[in-house]
Formats: structure tokens, sequence, C-alpha cells
């Protein structure tokens, strides 16, 4: 397997695993596809970890690969490639990248699949497939100008110019930067802190945030106002409602 799943403590880590680089070939975007809809359906996963290990987290897709394949062949797969990429956008549940090393191309698509991103001090990060005369194919154009705003997006993929953690951290394509050595400690202890949250509550969030930036304030105001009132229906507001009147803020234990 070029992906492993682990599950503890209601916490699931994707851990990369195609030495030397985690080049991100056919078979690990099928993979992730795959564990993306398996982690969605299991109740015992709260939260998730995309990791690449200890040196790198990707290098981008499979170049040696990619070669070989005409244009027939990339139509037949461009799509499979987006896909596999949005299941791990689309897990209703946080997901959290943890960035060492290297993560370019598809390495860097997928970190901008995660909710939130701890990068370690060393790490890389970039766009370069101008570099190679074509342009990001895993979302890379559209989720990184929504994160970073379209002028940043189109520096980055004009150039293929690769910044350091400060640099990303500044133009908020990472959300923190730590030593190398703490990364998916981080990343992991963020997952777990929120695992241990209302489940049903965070997945609203996460759907009316991402589905209120592909539409208009008012039908994203009309989202959150659904999934608002949705609420009042879980057995996790009756917790949370009643912690806060008895305990206090912040106290509640969710099922």
């Amino acid at each position: 397997m070029t992906v492993h799943l682990q599950v503890a403590d209601g916490v699931a880590t994707f851990r990369l695993d195609r030495p030397p680089m985690n080049a991100l070939d056919v078979a690990t975007q099928d993979r992730l596809r795959e564990l993306a809809g398996e982690v969605t359906r299991r109740d015992d996963v709260r939260a998730v970890v995309v990791w690449g290990g200890e040196k790198v987290f990707a290098a981008g897709a499979d170049i040696k690969e990619m070669r070989d394949m005409d244009h027939a062949a990339m139509v037949a797969r461009s799509r499979d490639l987006q896909d596999a990429f949005t299941a791990v956008a689309r897990i209703p549940k946080p997901v959290v990248a943890a960035v060492t090393g290297y993560a370019l191309g598809g390495g860097c698509e997928l970190a901008l699949c995660a909710d939130f991103r701890i990068a370690a001090e060393n790490a890389k990060l970039g766009q370069p497939e101008i570099l190679l005369g074509l342009i990001p194919g895993a979302g890379g154009t559209q989720r990184l100008a929504r994160l970073v705003g379209p002028s940043r997006a189109k520096d980055l993929i004009f150039t293929g110019r690769q910044v350091k953690a400060d640099e990303a951290a500044a133009i908020g394509l990472v959300d923190r930067v730590v030593p190398a050595e703490e990364v998916y400690e981080q990343a992991h202890a963020w997952a777990a802190k929120l695992a241990k949250g209302p489940a049903m509550a965070l997945r609203a969030a996460k759907e009316a945030v991402d589905a209120g930036l592909e539409t208009g304030l008012d039908t994203g105001l009309a989202i959150e106002r659904n999934w608002f009132a949705g609420l009042f229906a879980t057995e996790d507001r009756e917790i949370g409602m009643r912690s806060f009147v008895e305990d206090g803020p912040g106290k509640a234990r969710f099922s």
C-alpha cells in the first residue's frame, strides 16, 4: 500500500509511503479516494491527519508515469485525479495536513484539501507545473486562489516558485509553523482535540463554510440557517446547552 491508515482515539492518519519522495501516482490517488470514503463512513473516526512522514510530505505527481500518457489518456484520467483529491476535501470531519519537507504540485494540492495546515520549519510548498509546460490539475488553480487570493495564487502558479514555511504562513498557505520533529505531534493533537467535540456541529460548520464559499452571500446564509436550525434536533446540542447552564462554558463531554 502506498498510503497506510491508522486509527487511534478517534483520529485517523493517512500516512503516505512511497519512497523516496511520496510521488502521487495513479495507485496512490486511488488509494486516497478509497480511504477518504472509508473514514467518512466510520463512526470511530472523528478527525483526520494527512502526513507524509518525517522527511517529505509529497513532492508532486509521478512525472515518469505522466510522461507516458498522451492527450486521450489524460482526458480519461483527469477527472479521476481531481475526484481523488476532492474526496479528501469533502471528508465531513476535520482534516489537518502535517507538512514536512516538500509539498509540491500534487503534494501542495493535497495539503490544500485539508481544513488546517501545520508545516515544519523546513517545509517548501509550491505549484511548479508551469515549469513542465502544464498547469495544476488536481485543484490547485481553484483551491489555492480561494485560500490565498487570486494574485498570490497566480504568482505561485505563473512562476512555479517554491515558498518556504515562513512565507507560506505569511500569505496564509499554511496556518502554523513548528519544528520538524513536532509536526505530526501537533497535527495529531489538533485533530484529537476536535475528535472530542460535537461531531454533527463540526460537520455542519465545515459544510456551511465550504459550500458558502461556492455561492453568493444570501445562499450561504440560507445554508448556515438550515444547518443551525437542524442542530437543534441533535443530542450534542442538548448536551452542550445543558452543560453550559449547569457547569459553565467549555466543559461539555459529547457522545
